[in-house]
Order: structure tokens, then C-alpha cells, then sequence
């Protein structure tokens, strides 16, 4: 545990502005994970995923539940106009930014690049911020909510919980160098990759309650700061690190399971569905294993002979760093390569793609009609899920590397700031025109 000098000086520094509770919609609209419906491929096993996994206690996560499928049951606008934006993200650090989630309340909760958590009610304004981190890389995860806390790591290692109602941190546990993931939340337990230096990584598990560490396994090498995602019917959680491997425990009893080597980093959450795990790597590869036994199934190559001179490092242009969204037998995911795929789960192979006009390394959200996804080129883009066709775009300040959230009445996103520029990234909602 953190020394509570530092807890009282980051209480005292950090809650300002406390405020009643403004709500919109519930969460209603979120299923718990990835429930799928509908006939699939005859190979896929769709008996037990069928039915959603619940987690007692849970009420928001990244990547909308346990498996990180990212699919949310609503229905967005078809055009849409920025309703408000708050100044958010200050920092240019390339990883991804921390997502906006909502709290039952129906008020938005975003942990920042700055060591911030703030709730923003549904008209934009400010209900508290906590500063739970002096690290300049601040947070780059998402909070996961259960309980009315607030779950949320730093890069200096530390995971806090903090009240969703008051902003009061409750309890911070320091468990490495960077606890740069966002914490997946199952049954009173938190799961998290955490980093090390020099270059090594452990998986740690944290009792949710008083912050303390009830197992720890340090096998993982390299940084991961991969979500881990958790597959209940066949008793497995894991994640991917920048190795190139995927590391998979049992859930029953925390034992090893098995490794798989995807040939690049691995950096976003790996998404689980049908029993497959979707595996995105800098190889410039999307990777699907058999979650059971770690069983490579197929493997599809993005194009990595673009590479435009505007771009910093051409040697990624292929990689793909993009959190996928999967969801009815279709992977949806970019790629350093500019484009959007979707890909079918069962075979692997390419159903369509859509170009933009900058690298895709956020994290993708798929509703019933539309995938949604950011890009380096300042635009979130909303696309019709059967063909790729662009339904609209929003440009915004920064490059767009958040993963969207969408409620019955609004899309909410967060920015990177800037390059060369003193103006911050932002966090959006977006709405259908009055």
C-alpha cells in the first residue's frame, strides 16, 4: 500500500467540486457480454455463449464485459452533432487513452492522462474530480464499476478505488512500476496486467473490497498492458503482452493454462467469443486461439505495405493495435494499415474493409446497426455493420483513440491532445440534432 501521506495529499488535493448527481439513461442498454443470438456457423459452439456471463457486483466495464466483446444492445442516431465537449487528456504519450463508462447514475466517468477521475453529468458539467496519480502519464485505463466504487490503475503502479458518489478515494494498492491496463472486475476480484521495470510484467489479482493483493504470477515478460478478459463457461482468464504472447490462467484455481505466441506485441485487449479469442499484434496480425487449450485456429494479415511519409514510423504500418469488437460471428477491428475489417470469427476471412485517412490503434464499440471507431485522422466514424459504408464522422482536436460508449441518447468519446499544440484532447457527447 501506498504511505497514507500520499493518500491524505491526494484527497486533499484531488475532490473538488462535489455536486449533486445528474442522470440519463441506464445501463440498460449494455448487455453484461457478449450474448449472442441468431444462427452461426455450424463449427462454433454456440450453446453456452448464448446465454450472458453475469458478474456479481458489476455494473460498467472496458469493453463492455467480461469477455471484452465491446457490443452494446442500442441503436445510434443516424447523423449526430457534438452536444458539449470538456477538456480531458493533456499528454502525448502514444498509448491509448483511458474510454468514458457510465455510472448507474447515468453520469459519465473518465480517468485521464492527467492522474484524474471525474464525473460529468449528462449536460457536461463537472459533479467532482479526484486526482488519484502525480504520474505525468497519469492513467490511460478505464474504470471498472461495482459496488459504487470506482476502479481505475496509474502509471506509477498504483490501482485506486475511488466512490462513484463523492469521488473520495477509498483505498490505493501499489502493485508494480505501471498498472497501465484497466482492471477487469469479477466477484468481489480485480484482474490486471501490471508492468515492471526493466521489462517484465506480472498478472496480479486485488480483493475489490480493501484493495489487498490475493494472488500474484509473474510469469509474464515484456510490459503488458493488455485488459485481461475472463471466459466463465470454459474457466479461463487472460491477456497479451507486449512478448508477443498470450498468457491463460484457469479461473477456478489460478493455475497456469497455456501460452500462445502471436509473433508482435501484443498491446490492446484481446476479445473472447464463441470460445475464440481474437488476438490483435504489431505482427500485423488478428489471431484467433481456442480459449480451452490455446490452439492456433486462423490468422489474417493486414497490409502492411502502406506506408506514407506523413506517418512517424512506417515499420508499424501493419501492426495492429486496435482493441477488436466481436459480436453475432463477426470481428470487427483497424489496423496501423489506416483500414477498418470486418473479418468472419469462423473462418477468418475478410468481408469487408473501409479506409480512413490515419492509423486505427483506439478500441472499436459495435452496436446493432453500426461499428464505431476512431482514428488518427481526428474522426470517430460510424459504420453501417453489414457493408462498411460510412454513415458519419466527427472530427475532433486530437486523434481519436478511445473506445466510443453509447447510451439510449448519446455517444461519448475521449481524445488524444494535440501534437505540437497546447489545446488538450477533449471528451464528447454526441447526440441526434434537436
Amino acid at each position: 500500500m501506498r504511505e497514507r501521506t500520499r493518500r491524505d495529499w491526494l484527497r486533499a488535493a484531488g475532490a473538488v467540486g462535489v455536486a449533486g448527481l445528474a442522470g440519463c439513461s441506464s445501463l440498460g442498454n449494455s448487455t453484461p457480454d457478449d450474448a449472442e443470438s441468431g444462427i452461426g456457423d455450424a463449427d462454433l459452439p454456440l450453446d453456452l455463449d448464448a446465454r450472458p456471463q453475469s458478474s456479481d457486483g458489476l455494473e460498467s466495464q472496458f469493453r463492455q464485459g467480461l469477455r471484452n466483446h465491446a457490443h452494446v444492445d442500442a441503436t445510434i442516431p443516424e447523423t449526430v452533432e457534438v452536444q458539449w465537449s470538456v477538456p480531458t487528456n493533456r499528454g502525448e504519450h502514444s498509448a491509448s487513452k483511458g474510454s468514458p463508462t457510465i455510472a448507474p447514475s447515468g453520469d459519465v466517468l473518465v480517468a485521464d492522462d492527467t492522474g484524474r477521475v471525474r464525473s460529468i453529468a449528462v449536460d457536461g458539467t463537472t459533479n467532482w474530480a479526484t486526482t488519484v496519480s502525480d504520474n505525468d502519464r497519469g492513467s490511460h485505463g478505464t474504470p471498472a464499476i461495482a459496488g459504487g466504487l470506482a476502479y481505475v490503475g496509474t502509471y506509477d503502479g498504483v490501482v485506486s478505488a475511488v466512490s462513484v458518489a463523492s469521488g473520495e478515494v477509498e483505498w490505493q494498492t501499489e502493485v508494480g512500476d505501471a498498472a497501465a491496463a484497466s482492471p477487469t472486475y469479477h466477484e468481489g476480484t480485480l484482474y490486471l496486467a501490471v508492468e515492471h521495470t526493466p521489462p517484465s510484467g506480472s498478472a496480479v489479482a486485488l480483493d475489490a473490497e480493501s484493495g489487498e493483493e490475493v494472488w500474484r504470477d509473474d510469469r509474464p515478460t515484456d510490459h503488458p498492458h493488455s485488459t485481461v478478459a475472463v471466459d466463465l463457461e470454459r474457466d479461463r482468464f487472460l491477456f497479451g503482452s507486449n512478448d508477443g504472447h498470450v498468457y491463460a490462467w484457469s479461473l477456478s484455481d489460478r493455475e497456469r493454462a497455456w501460452t500462445y505466441d502471436a509473433g508482435g506485441d501484443i498491446k490492446a485487449p484481446i476479445a473472447v467469443s464463441r470460445g475464440i479469442a481474437v488476438v490483435p499484434s504489431w505482427a500485423g496480425t488478428v489471431t484467433a486461439v481456442d480459449v480451452t487449450d490455446g490452439t492456433g485456429l486462423w490468422e489474417f494479415e493486414t497490409d502492411d505495405s502502406v506506408s506514407p511519409s506523413d506517418e512517424p514510423d512506417p515499420t508499424r504500418t501493419g501492426g495492429v493495435m486496435c482493441a477488436p469488437a466481436v459480436h453475432d460471428g463477426t470481428v470487427y477491428v483497424g489496423s496501423h494499415d489506416r483500414n477498418a475489417y470486418a473479418i468472419d470469427l469462423a473462418t477468418g476471412e475478410e468481408l469487408w474493409s473501409t479506409p480512413t485517412d490515419g492509423w486505427i490503434t483506439g478500441n472499436v464499440t459495435v452496436t446493432n446497426g453500426h461499428v464505431l471507431v476512431g482514428s488518427y485522422d481526428r474522426h470517430l466514424y460510424a459504420l453501417d455493420r453489414e457493408d462498411g459504408s460510412v454513415t458519419w464522422t466527427v472530427e475532433g482536436n486530437g486523434e481519436v483513440t478511445s473506445a466510443p460508449y453509447v447510451t439510449d441518447d448519446g455517444v461519448y468519446y475521449t481524445e488524444r491532445a494535440p501534437e505540437d499544440s497546447d489545446d488538450p484532447g477533449m471528451c464528447y457527447r454526441l447526440a441526434a440534432p434537436e
